[in-house]
């Protein structure tokens, strides 16, 4: 397992759609335990294959909800993860690992569905809520090679981020 570099906005791997995983390999698994260490690494909530450089439709998003579990169990891995349904609404910062100390308000859902495959190849479905249906949107997007400048209404501005940070 290896720590990967996160690309950058400005880099065009960021801008394209990711092509669907045929076929769970050892080669995908590697991908998702590199991606796995570089998110807990990273300290965000989410991480989506293209940030690292691989073109392939592979996210893990951190379940906060389970504030019991450390940070490693609370990794979902998603393969070609897609949005079933989605409820209620929240308005909210939100920043990226690929675009570092910018923050904007962006309005996701609540509640999201999402339907994908595990690392054995299994199709699943679960619930996220709050900040974990927030990151299930979020890297999602950047599968479709989109960031959430696209969504933002607006950027915070270094003193509402300090407030921010204040209530924390």
């Amino acid at each position: 397992m290896a720590l990967r570099v996160i690309l950058e906005k400005g880099d065009k791997t960021l801008e394209k759609h990711c092509r669907p995983v045929t076929e769970v390999t050892d080669r995908i698994r590697i991908l998702l335990d590199d991606m796995r260490d570089t998110l807990l690494n990273s300290g965000g909530v989410g991480l989506a294959a293209p940030q690292v450089g691989v073109l392939r439709r592979v996210v893990l998003v951190m379940d906060t909800n389970q504030e019991d579990k450390t940070p490693a169990e609370q990794i979902i891995e998603l393969i070609n993860p897609e949005i079933l349904e989605t409820e209620g609404e929240q308005e909210g910062p939100e920043g990226c690992l690929s675009v570092p100390g910018i923050f904007g308000v962006v309005k996701r859902p609540m509640r999201v569905k999402v339907r994908a495959m595990n690392r054995e190849g299994e199709s699943f479905e679960i619930w996220g809520e709050g900040l974990t249906a927030r990151a299930f949107c979020h890297e999602i997007d950047h599968l479709d090679g989109v960031l959430f400048l696209e969504h933002s209404s607006r950027i915070l501005t270094d003193e509402e981020l300090e407030a921010l940070s204040e209530k924390d």
